[in-house]
């Protein structure tokens, strides 16, 4: 099987995606960054009532048009509690910001642009426009209108409004369920004591956390060994749980103790491919195993974590009715590179900032597919397409950005 491009490997792996139309209906707090699954219109008018926008006196218009005009204060209209009576010729009303408007009253006049007066008496300063500093009844939405669609991310503003329009719940897509199965004798959970020939697993932590930060709910699968029997036992409770996706973390290349890719197979599993033309991250395996694809990241840690970011993160996305989502930012190198070969190079790197705003990559001078360490230090990964020449300092690059640089 020829090495896959990585463009082509994503085409295939989004064609698995069938995203889930089941839905639930979650409080308010619960619905941050969750995926709105129905239009949802106001259940009342806002604001409910013409209201003031802010501290001062409400006034018929036709009383200040002049500069120098005296009027009798009748009374006050805060918020939750409204001036009662109706303003009359030569009248104001104190009034505060939210506060219903006063009946016959056409204006707001700004506090500030007035002068009290000896008992109830102010004299107007200025003379505002008619209708100035009044919210109207509706001017915000009114009751049944759609305000919020469906296949909105629900984001504080969002939310924010699903309150005023007096919705204590939402109804939102599930989260696709990921089940992550990390495979190996020589593994051990953190926490452990390690013997001579085994290490701390680690892929799984950052494997779940691009998941997670995507859309997605998380299947723990464990630890298993390097058994077929054992692997095959795991792969069931995935299914039984009805997982959205299997990732699988290790053991999907054709070695001696590789089992997964033959487990799997032997499971039921559709094999796509198995290898792509990139650094790191040859050996990524993709399959179908009854409706369920699978995604068999490699072991090493930072070829893990550099497939999740390529291949599980716009697969989570779709599958949580998320939109898609670009991580490709362009720089400018400040180190020499040399020319690569027929893979694709995700070279760590650390970002900074030039005065004008444009950003510097500069590539970690190791970049073994173990160390993660470098992987945790970089702000990005410099693309390096198939083929591309040595590069001096001031080209231009294309950077896949972790993080913003500080």
């Amino acid at each position: 099987m020829s090495l896959l491009s990585v463009e082509e490997a994503l085409t295939r792996v989004l064609a698995q995606a069938r995203p889930s139309r089941e839905t639930e209906r979650l409080g308010l707090h619960d619905c941050l960054g969750r995926v709105l699954a129905e239009d949802t219109g106001a259940l009342l008018t806002h604001p409910p009532f013409d209201n003031s926008a802010m501290d001062g006196y409400a006034v018929r218009h036709e009383d200040i048009a002049n500069v120098g005009a005296e009027l009798t204060v009748i009374g006050q209209s805060a918020a939750g509690r409204r001036f009662q009576g109706r303003l009359g010729p030569g009248e104001a009303v104190r009034i505060f910001t939210g506060a219903p408007l006063a009946a016959g009253a056409d204006t707001v006049i700004l506090q500030e642009d007035t002068e009290r007066l000896e008992g109830d008496r102010i004299r107007t300063l200025f003379a505002p426009a008619k209708g100035r500093h009044i919210r109207l009844a509706g001017q915000d939405f009114k009751q049944g209108e759609v305000t919020l669609s469906a296949g909105s991310v629900l984001d504080a503003g969002r939310l924010t409004l699903a309150a005023s329009m007096n919705h204590p719940t939402l109804p939102v897509f599930l989260r696709p369920k990921i089940a992550i199965l990390a495979t190996g004798d020589e593994l051990l959970p953190p926490g452990s004591s390690p013997g001579a020939d085994q290490i701390i697993a680690s892929n799984s932590f950052g494997v779940a956390a691009i998941a997670r930060e995507n859309g997605a709910d998380i299947l723990d699968l464990g630890i298993v060994s390097d058994d077929r029997a054992a692997i095959a036992a795991a792969v069931a409770k995935a299914q039984a749980a009805q997982a959205d996706v299997l990732v699988t973390l290790g053991g999907a290349s054709v070695g001696d103790h590789d089992l997964v890719q033959s487990t799997l197979v032997a499971c039921g599993m559709t094999l796509d491919f198995w290898r792509i033309a990139m650094r790191p991250g040859k050996p990524l395996m993709v399959g179908d195993l009854a409706g369920m694809p699978v995604l068999g990241l490699p072991g090493n840690p930072v070829s893990s974590l550099v497939c999740a970011l390529l291949f599980l993160e716009p697969l989570a996305r779709r599958l949580a009715h998320l939109p898609d989502r670009s991580r490709l930012i362009a720089a400018k190198l400040d180190a020499p590179l040399p020319a690569n070969d027929r893979r694709q190079d995700y070279v760590r790197a650390h970002l900074s900032r030039e005065p004008d705003g444009s950003l510097l990559a500069h590539p970690f001078a190791r970049q073994d597919s173990s160390m993660t360490k470098v992987f945790a230090q970089s702000d990005g990964l410099i693309v390096r397409p198939p083929q591309t020449p040595a590069a001096t300092p001031g080209d231009s690059c294309i950077v896949l950005k972790l993080r913003d640089p500080a």
